[in-house]
């Protein structure tokens, strides 16, 4: 039987990519999106729902599916407010976590980040950690936690200093060898096909790290 998958995060860098991978994958009939705003020119295979997914609650009964896939995450820069920071990179996936067990959704995958710690002192790494935890308490059938590192691949937006940074981190990869191989640039198309991946095997829990993703 064909499956209906859920993003979050479509418009994102590692979102959008999953989407155009799952519309080519006979797998999946539906994907349903939930975002601010509609995206442009999608078959009919996809299903917007648009709003305030800050309020993701509101959408459950929409919120159907066989499989969610979350690639939602902000940046410091982006969104310098702690208390906005934490409501989309907190609220967002706990909640659409939270939704999946209560409408019965087997399958829960999102992205988190490679240093997420729930006791750390670092905001960004304290807030990844404990949406962690949050989401491994609902205790859903199949949850997955991708741990990338420095995420890798051609934005729409441009960002100078992100991409003059990444040209230097990508000259140091050669010297990130054993354990140190974690903080190599994870590139997005590796994380979603990663998330596919994982959605469609046996495996019920996994936390993978961004050495781990580009192995599968």
């Amino acid at each position: 039987m064909k499956k209906t998958a859920i993003i979050l995060g479509a418009t994102g860098l590692t979102g959008s990519i999953l989407l155009e991978k799952l519309l080519d994958d006979n797998r999946y009939k539906t994907i349903k999106l939930f975002s601010r705003k509609e995206i442009d020119g999608l078959p009919s295979k996809v299903k917007q729902f648009v709003g305030d997914i800050l309020e993701l609650e509101k959408f459950k009964k929409d919120f159907i599916a066989n499989e969610v896939f979350c690639c939602i995450g902000t940046t410091a820069k982006k969104t310098p407010d702690k208390i906005l920071y934490k409501k989309i990179d907190f609220g967002i996936p706990v909640t659409a976590a939270k939704l999946s067990k209560a409408n019965g959704i087997p399958t829960f995958l999102v992205v988190s980040a490679l240093g997420a710690n729930a006791t750390s002192s670092i905001f960004y790494n304290k807030t990844k950690g404990k949406m962690e935890q949050a989401v491994l308490l609902e205790k859903i059938e199949k949850t997955h936690i991708l741990q990338p590192s420095i995420i890798g691949g051609k934005r729409q937006e441009k960002r100078i200093g992100e991409k003059i940074g990444l040209v230097v981190f990508k000259l140091l990869q050669p010297l990130f060898l054993g354990k140190l191989k974690k903080y190599r640039i994870t590139e997005a198309e590796d994380i979603a096909q990663t998330m596919i991946v994982l959605a469609n095997s046996n495996s019920t829990k996994t936390i993978l790290t961004s050495d781990q993703i580009t192995k599968i």
